[in-house]
């Protein structure tokens, strides 16, 4: 991804450096932007973190510049006054550490289950990255022992409800400043609910005593929200192209035909995810003696019904979406979203903490999730019905009337898509007022994201299930009927293989599915069901 930056703000440049940890390279946070990549190896895969020297200097020359103004007599907001509709109270010197410590405990203040590590680790990721622009104005030893409970891998416990998307997200990123401070329950290397001073006791570190700004400092930011976003992204991109892979399978397995995806037909219309998802449909269908079958004169199917020939459009639509928010999780990745913030020798207050902008794409990508799970819901039912799946046994029994064969597994993908209809209600066309009327409108974007993290849940399970459904099909197809000993195409063939060699068992007597589907399942999360195409048609767009 291409970094965005605006020469006038002069607060971003990135540090590629990398180090070596326990859990492969350590990303480097510098005064630039941290990657997507990034924040996916930290999050998911727990990659040590380190800030580079360059932000090392950039939180040490901000930190002297809030310390000048907290010498001041002039009140300066998060410095020496209270907060939000507090803002008009002068706080003397010495209580304002006390003011930062009650800012933290009162502002963690989440409730509910859990939310996953995953998750956390973003949130903290994120929050280190625009401490060390050197807009903040916290001290270096507060921003290293963020950088320390990562690298430790002790993640605080964050709750599912709290933020409003709104000077940031306040209750979740709360939490993680209280580990800060040795206080509130964390959960260790291990997943261990420990107390935090405990914990960090354990890993050699000392819990800091807030200074002026810090505990604003550490939580006004669209953190949360955003890290779920740019994992959203990164688990979309591959179902996208594993919906892909299931619609090839559904087409040969319902015996479509592969014309309509044509490059000169998909130019008519050049939306740049149209014409990628009609690429890939032909690479996958390639060398297909199933296709060959059916061919030529002898073949009176004038158009596939909407589900299979319209499927490069509305797969193509959810990527162009998917890009479209993939550009503004770049810019929020640039920027250092904190209030206020240090410019020159002044803080300054502003409202870029509103999570407007990430709130809007989340809900649209659950939009996307709903509609890409609704077509494989529909793909996947024709293959069930006799009426419509041109010579197969209904369900895809092995004896129809003693066997139900797939028709469960296709409620469970009619419950789901009914959920993810509801899921892809938008969070950010509502608002609530909150603390006494100062913060009068709000984004929602954390329960946007909370909500895409379900819908892609949910996508993933529908997907699966037509995959699965499909591969049952196509050795149907390959032993049954006028098309017994023809082989699928090359590519789907080795998804097929995969399913199979994972305790997917083909055709055969009513078993006990659930187990199959969670095989299934993992398969198209892990990307295992895209690799084992790619291996056959290298890199699907």
């Amino acid at each position: 991804m291409d970094t965005v930056t605006d020469p006038s703000t002069d607060h971003r440049s990135h540090d590629a450096d990398r180090a070596t940890g326990d859990h492969g390279a350590a990303v480097v946070v510098g005064t630039g932007p941290v990657t997507p990549a990034d924040v996916v190896a930290v999050a998911r895969d727990g990659a040590p973190v380190v800030l580079a020297p360059e932000a090392r200097s950039a939180i040490g020359a901000a930190r002297e510049v809030v310390e000048l103004l907290a010498a001041g007599d002039v009140p300066a907001y998060g410095v020496s006054t209270g907060f939000g509709a507090l803002a008009t109270r002068h706080i003397p010197v010495a209580q304002r550490a006390q003011l930062q410590r009650s800012l933290v405990r009162s502002h963690a203040a989440g409730s509910g289950p859990e939310v996953e590590v995953e998750v956390t680790r973003a949130l903290m990721l994120l929050r280190l990255s625009t401490l060390a622009t050197g807009r903040t104005g916290v001290r270096l030893e507060t921003a290293e022992l963020l950088a320390a409970l990562l690298t430790h891998r002790i993640t605080p416990v964050v709750h599912e409800h709290g933020s409003l998307g709104c000077s940031g997200d306040l209750a979740p990123l709360s939490h993680c400043a209280l580990a800060l401070m040795g206080e509130g329950p964390v959960r260790d290397a291990d997943g261990v609910l420990r107390p935090a001073d405990e914990a960090l006791a354990a890993a050699g570190l000392r819990p800091v005593e807030l200074a002026e700004k810090e505990g604003l400092a550490l939580i006004n930011g669209t953190d949360g929200m955003l890290g779920m976003l740019v994992m959203a992204i990164a688990d979309l991109r591959r179902l996208l192209r594993t919906a892909d892979v299931a619609a090839a399978m559904s087409v040969e397995g319902q015996l479509g035909t592969d014309r309509v995806f044509a490059a000169a037909l998909q130019a008519l219309r050049p939306h740049p995810g149209q014409g990628a998802s009609a690429a890939n449909l032909v690479a996958l269908l390639a060398d297909s003696p199933l296709m060959a079958s059916h061919r030529g004169p002898g073949c009176h199917r004038v158009q596939d019904a909407y589900s299979l020939r319209c499927s490069p459009q509305v797969h193509g639509a959810a990527r162009d979406t998917v890009d479209h928010a993939a550009r503004v999780a770049e810019v929020e990745l640039a920027s250092a979203v904190d209030n206020p913030v240090v410019l020159g020798d002044t803080v300054e207050s502003n409202g870029n903490f509103h999570g407007a902008p990430v709130a809007y794409v989340l809900d649209f990508l659950a939009i996307v999730a709903a509609d890409v799970a609704s077509i494989s819901e529909r793909r996947t039912d024709r293959f069930l019905d006799r009426a419509r799946s041109h010579g197969l046994p209904p369900f895809l029994a092995h004896d129809p009337g003693v066997d139900s064969g797939l028709m469960i597994a296709q409620y469970t993908q009619a419950a789901i898509v009914s959920e993810l209809k509801r899921l892809a209600a938008p969070a950010s066309v509502d608002s609530i007022p909150s603390s006494a009327m100062q913060e009068d409108h709000v984004s929602m974007g954390w329960g946007a994201a909370r909500k895409l993290r379900r819908a892609v849940d949910g996508l993933t399970r529908v997907v699966a299930i037509e995959v699965m459904t499909a591969a049952r099909a196509l050795d149907l197809r390959s032993t049954t009927g006028d098309t017994a000993g023809l082989a699928p195409s090359p590519a789907t063939g080795a998804v097929v293989r995969l399913l199979r060699g994972h305790g997917l068992d083909g055709p055969g007597p009513d078993r006990h599915l659930a187990p199959e589907i969670e095989v299934a399942v993992g398969l198209v999360a892990s990307g295992a069901v895209v690799a084992a195409a790619e291996s056959v048609t290298g890199a699907l767009r």
